[in-house]
């Protein structure tokens, strides 16, 4: 066990490290496909108002908590109330069952980095050149070692000299290749329709649905209830301003996700109509992008650019997504940085070869009709994500009380103007949303509704 806890350097460190964590394949992959489902700027508007609400509320708690108690979440959860043991242990199984699928995932866009590198946009975008790739059984476990060997490299450097080093090297990078292409695709013929698609309200559209959708979509954007932010939380110096870092957070992630919208949409809906929007992850990313690259002009050089920015914001995600689950063992266990990285090497191995296996030579394995990767996916993100935000809420709202967050929000004198907010949100608004979450993800896997 480290004998002192590792900490970010600075308020800034802090930021980067967390808004590459909540800047992931979420914000670019998902994000775009439920704007233009739910009519574009109605959606984004609900998930915007969602956004500075609910998750605000659940981002500076989770913060607050690794803050207060310097631990990982494990153990966070028990020291606030003994309890509520068990509530870290959930929130500790979330990222050892998502880290695996995520490097498989990771290793896909480090595949289409290398094949936009070689200059072989045309067989990229070939009909059946994605299901040949995931499909042949070494090829994909090649780049998923590749992807999670550089993810461990990170997180075995350190807290200071690894996370935040990289944060702060790849999130301005990120940023810019946001902007960048963004811009490119606005000056396409036609781009103007594609973003009024994007932007405009369609009312019409409106529904439950509609709100449980950005509901789900905070916990993609904002890396909440995976015991991430509980755990740069712990790394977090006393005299960091939280409320300033978390405004920062959300806006940072805000941004990319309207990015890239921005840089999805318009070119998809020039090049593919609004049948090219009707895809979401894996189909739009690795599927119809490619196509409506290999249509654009200078298509090649944007494709490798957006792969590079896919690469930046998945590899950021995967570093935190590891520190959760290495902080958690150095603590509860009390082994090294070294021996934690090599527990997460063993399991991203043992659940990470079935979730790739399983779109390739095992895929007519199924569990309740879904492949190994996608059931990884639901189970993580769609079930105990909810309950462990649920419960989340439940400690701080009625057991231990709000102000034991708020008095640690306001520790250094700063003023929590939103306190208010965060209390009628976390006592009663949250609970209820994490519910319709949880029962709508239930409905929606089991066919009986639509999202």
């Amino acid at each position: 066990m480290e004998k002192k806890r590792s900490n970010f350097s600075g308020g800034l460190g802090f930021v980067f490290a967390a808004a590459g964590s909540a800047v992931g394949l979420g914000n670019i992959w998902r994000f775009p496909y439920l704007a233009a489902q739910y009519g574009g700027g109605i959606f984004i508007l609900v998930y915007l108002i969602l956004a500075v609400t609910f998750g605000f509320a659940m981002l500076t708690a989770e913060i607050a908590i690794g803050r207060k108690t310097k631990l990982s979440p494990v153990l966070a959860y028990k020291k606030l109330n003994s309890k509520f043991g068990f509530l870290g242990v959930l929130a500790v199984i979330v990222p050892i069952i998502i880290c695996p699928y995520y490097c498989v995932i990771g290793g896909w866009v480090t595949k289409y980095v290398t094949v936009y590198a070689q200059g072989l946009a045309t067989q990229a975008a070939g009909d059946n050149y994605f299901s040949d790739f995931i499909g042949n059984p070494w090829s994909p476990l090649v780049f998923f070692l590749i992807f999670m060997g550089l993810s461990v490299c990170v997180i075995l450097i350190g807290v200071k000299n690894g996370i935040e080093k990289i944060s702060k090297f790849l999130m301005p990078m990120l940023i810019i290749l946001t902007i960048g292409i963004s811009v490119y695709a606005l000056t396409l013929p036609g781009a103007l329709d594609g973003v009024a698609y994007y932007l405009v309200p369609d009312f019409s559209k409106f529904s439950l649905m509609t709100v449980a959708g950005a509901l789900g979509q905070l916990f993609y954007s904002m890396s909440l209830a995976m015991g991430i932010m509980v755990t740069y939380g712990s790394y977090t110096k006393n005299e960091i301003n939280l409320t300033k870092s978390v405004n920062q957070i959300e806006i940072f992630d805000s941004a990319v996700a309207l990015l890239a919208g921005l840089m999805i949409i318009p070119a998809v809906y020039v090049f593919s109509g609004e049948a090219g929007l009707s895809k979401s992850g894996p189909g739009l990313m690795f599927m119809t992008l490619p196509k409506v690259f290999d249509q654009m002009p200078g298509g090649d050089v944007v494709a490798l650019l957006f792969f590079i920015l896919v690469f930046f914001a998945a590899i950021t995600s995967a570093i935190s997504i590891m520190e959760a689950i290495v902080s958690s063992l150095m603590d509860k266990f009390h082994v090294n940085r070294c021996v934690g990285c090599l527990i997460v090497i063993g399991l991203c191995l043992l659940m990470g070869i079935p979730s790739s296996l399983g779109n390739g030579i095992w895929s007519d394995f199924k569990i309740f009709g879904m492949d190994i990767l996608t059931f990884f996916d639901f189970f993580s993100n769609s079930i105990l994500m909810p309950i462990v935000a649920f419960f989340t809420c439940i400690l701080i709202g009625w057991v231990i009380k709000p102000k034991a967050i708020t008095d640690e929000v306001t520790r250094n004198g700063e003023a929590f103007k939103r306190k208010g907010l965060f209390n009628v949100i976390i006592k009663y608004v949250a609970p209820i949303c994490l519910i319709i979450i949880l029962v709508t993800s239930i409905l929606t896997q089991c066919g009986i509704i639509t999202i």
